[in-house]
């Protein structure tokens, strides 16, 4: 299986140990952060143009064999053993985490929208929260004592 989050930020390192973690399931985890002079031009003229921008971009990593999910605060809300369902016996995954204006509504409707949460979170932090839930996800799928109910 192959994972990859898509995120509108600055490159960030801090996930090194969810992709060792994650390698014994046979899984590639792979964080691509996408901040180009595009995107930095367009969050300047306004929230309309980011979302644009931010669309734009992400569609270029886009693939109709591949469960697309976009972390979305309207989206819905799955517990722990919902999420590994979701993800079970996928061969690609790609998550998009939005920028600071979050989406347009018609990329949206191009993918699977989930919430972490109600709560508002920085990238860095939905990242990790995202990591960890992707690797419960498979410790649920492959019988690992890891998720305790």
């Amino acid at each position: 299986m192959k994972i990859r989050i898509y995120s509108i930020a600055k490159k960030q390192n801090n996930y090194n140990d969810y992709m060792k973690e994650m390698r014994q399931f046979g899984v590639k985890l792979e964080i691509i952060d996408i901040f180009n002079a595009n995107i930095a031009n367009a969050q300047k003229s306004g929230s309309l143009n980011a979302k644009i921008a931010y669309s734009n971009e992400f569609e270029k990593y886009m693939n109709k064999n591949t469960l697309n999910i976009a972390l979305h605060p309207n989206g819905d809300e799955l517990n722990s053993t919902e999420f590994s369902n979701l993800i079970k016996d996928r061969n690609e995954i790609s998550f998009f985490i939005g920028g600071a204006f979050g989406f347009e509504e018609k990329f949206l409707q191009k993918m699977k929208n989930i919430s972490l949460s109600k709560l508002t979170f920085s990238h860095k932090i939905a990242k990790i929260i995202l990591c960890e839930q992707i690797f419960r996800a498979l410790c649920i799928i492959n019988n690992h004592p890891y998720h305790k109910e």
